[in-house]
């Protein structure tokens, strides 16, 4: 799959801190982000469900993003919903440059 690669010019991985949703944007896109050691997720800042803003949201203690809203759980990795509505969350992939990070987003064909 093809993608156009975005920048995230409010953060650096340094300044992300672990286990905490951080709101950015990547181009025109907001996004939701959150550093797990040395993986970086990114993710659609807003829920599918009600459009909430996940970063308002939290962590559960197996460390799936809790949506403030309704209390749907999403595992970062994959978007998946654990708690069983049946939504997935967006997720996307991430690269680096340097110090710059870069989130992908599917082209369309």
């Amino acid at each position: 799959m093809l993608h156009n690669w975005e920048r995230i010019t409010s953060h650096t991985l340094e300044e992300l801190e672990d286990n905490k949703l951080t709101e950015a944007l990547a181009g025109d896109h907001r996004v939701g982000l959150l550093k797990k050691g040395d993986i970086l997720y990114a993710f659609a800042a807003t829920c599918p469900h009600a459009s909430a803003s996940l970063c308002d949201g939290w962590l559960n203690a197996r460390g799936h993003i809790v949506c403030p809203q309704h209390q749907y759980h999403f595992d970062p990795a994959n978007g998946r919903n654990t708690t069983g509505e049946g939504y997935k969350l967006r997720t996307y992939p991430v690269k680096f440059e340097g110090d710059s990070i870069l989130v992908g987003f599917a082209l369309l064909s």
